[in-house]
């Protein structure tokens, strides 16, 4: 008999149809978190990283915060492995709901105060 493998819990995010411009834009009006975001578009390139990965200079508590708002937005896909979050950019849901705004996340360019921090592009 095959050995039953749970599939990765899921944290709550918005269906497409409940994504709301203002939730998605207020949540990339902090400049962290459009960070954390274009991290994830041009490293990441789709794929699944942990929230450590981001390599942000912040309590963990407060990365948490910001990465909890884009989920909740609609912009983060989260699931857990064990104790670990991992996450993804939900690019096609955001492209069919919003065309173009990821485009303006790549187009962005990450402050250099950001960079020191140790966010790097």
């Amino acid at each position: 008999m095959p050995a039953h493998v749970d599939a990765p819990e899921r944290l709550p995010q918005p269906s497409v149809a409940e994504m709301d411009l203002p939730v998605v834009l207020d949540a990339l009006s902090d400049p962290i978190r459009l960070a954390i975001l274009h991290r994830y578009l041009v490293d990441a390139a789709g794929g699944e990283r942990s929230c450590g990965w981001v390599g942000i200079d912040r309590p963990k508590s407060t990365l948490t915060h910001h990465f909890r708002v884009l989920r909740e937005a609609g912009l983060l896909e989260q699931h857990l492995e064990g104790l670990t979050r991992i996450s993804r950019v939900r690019v096609d849901d955001v492209q069919q709901r919003f065309p173009g705004l990821l485009d303006l996340v790549l187009d962005w360019q990450v402050p250099a105060a950001l960079l020191r921090e140790g966010l790097e592009s």
